[in-house]
């Protein structure tokens, strides 16, 4: 357990820290906002910071190389779940419903082709791409504009769903092509 894998794990643990404040955010309590865009902040520059630390340090472990995509799609899924389904909070810091479909339909598509591939194959190594990276870097720059309240706050979701839907198509891509050079081998 290194220090990298600590940070992934100090930003799972932040996960319902970050639920409670949305979930308890209201009129009566906005001081539950700031709480919440501080903890989502804290969790995605640790995002950065986490990989900074393994690829300098040369301590990239196979628990980081999987935990690290889980607590990423943990944190987005649940703010991306959390901003769209409480009632509590204001309708300017709500994503829309069509925008977390599509945030986790590709999330649940990536999952289900890396076990098919696991399955099929016996073994997987995940390979994040160059624009899976931006999509997560989007997406979180997404809900942090929405947890501002920035009165554009929803310009900055069209580009984290543009990025969503290509990386989704670029990781079925990717996946049917691995999957079809075994079989011609």
């Amino acid at each position: 357990m290194n220090l990298a894998n600590k940070i992934t794990l100090f930003r799972i643990l932040l996960i319902p820290f970050f639920v409670a404040s949305v979930l308890y955010y209201g009129p009566e309590r906005p001081y539950l906002g700031f709480v919440a865009l501080v903890i989502f902040a804290i969790a995605s520059l640790s995002d950065a910071i986490d990989g900074g630390i393994a690829r300098s340090r040369s301590q990239i472990t196979e628990l980081g190389i999987v935990l690290d995509p889980i607590a990423d799609k943990l944190l987005i899924a649940t703010a991306f779940i959390s901003l769209s389904v409480v009632k509590g909070i204001p309708q300017d810091l709500r994503i829309p419903a069509w925008a977390v479909l599509i945030v986790i339909t590709r999330d649940i598509i990536i999952v289900l082709g890396s076990s098919i591939i696991y399955f099929l194959k016996g073994s997987i190594k995940i390979k994040p791409s160059w624009l899976g990276k931006v999509t997560t870097f989007f997406q979180m720059i997404a809900i942090l504009a929405m947890l501002t309240v920035f009165k554009f706050n929803k310009f900055f979701l069209y580009p984290a769903i543009f990025f969503t839907i290509l990386s989704g198509v670029d990781y079925i891509w990717r996946g049917s092509k691995h999957l079809s050079e075994d079989q011609q081998a």
